[in-house]
């Protein structure tokens, strides 16, 4: 199976790297070592298009704990600690870091991969729940919303209709069909409704708003300016 999923796996023991580095990439993900945290993060830097990281705790230079902080001040990478000690506090600390999920050593390397194919699972699923046109972009699941990249406050109603628009960028919509698909009742010839949620809707979003044509006689158009 070949993927373009890219994991950063670091240990100071590279008996340990070897085994985590065969059961990923019999999984057809390509690995890259590092041998301690100062190595991982340059490593890390220099090419942040990892989809995850694997890092032990205990390493020389700098632990696990050290570059999980320094990763977590610019990036959500997840990550999965490695460690032998199975301590609550450790894991709690972990946890608070920052850190995705954790595994205590000695561990099985198929529940190992079996938690990598979860958590990469579930960041492709948040992916594709953001939507993004014309410097405005959406994130479905945490309801959020950006106009070239300034956070943007919608009501609930305000951030379906922009949804509904950028599903359908660039097709021209009456106002019937935005009224069936974002309230959900059938069109009784009161515009009012749609036409006050779109002005509000262009003012929030700013100069991103002006994306929002109005289709004079039929209804709006979200296309670039």
């Amino acid at each position: 199976m070949e993927t373009n999923i890219k994991i950063l796996v670091v240990d100071d023991e590279i008996r340990m790297r070897k085994l985590v580095r065969d059961f990923l990439t019999i999984k057809g993900y390509s690995v890259t070592e590092a041998g301690d945290g100062e190595e991982a993060l340059e490593i890390f830097c220099s090419d942040n298009s990892y989809s995850l990281i694997i890092l032990d705790v205990m390493m020389p230079k700098m632990d696990g704990w050290e570059v999980l902080r320094s990763i977590r001040k610019f990036s959500k990478v997840p990550i999965i600690m490695l460690t032998a000690k199975g301590e609550e506090a450790d894991e709690l600390k972990g946890f608070k870091l920052g850190a995705d999920e954790y595994i205590s050593k000695p561990f099985s390397p198929k529940i190992l991969t079996a938690r990598v194919e979860a958590i990469l699972k579930r960041t492709q699923a948040e992916k594709t729940d953001t939507l993004s046109f014309g410097g405005v972009s959406i994130n479905r699941g945490a309801h959020t919303v950006t106009a070239d990249g300034v956070p943007v406050e919608l009501s609930y109603k305000e951030f379906e209709l922009l949804e509904y628009f950028m599903q359908n960028k660039n097709i021209a919509l009456s106002r019937e069909n935005i009224l069936s698909n974002v309230w959900d009742y059938d069109y009784f010839g009161d515009a009012r409704t749609i036409d006050t949620h779109v002005k509000k809707l262009r003012a929030k979003l700013g100069k991103c708003g002006e994306q929002i044509k109005t289709i004079w006689g039929m209804g709006y158009k979200f296309e670039e300016s």
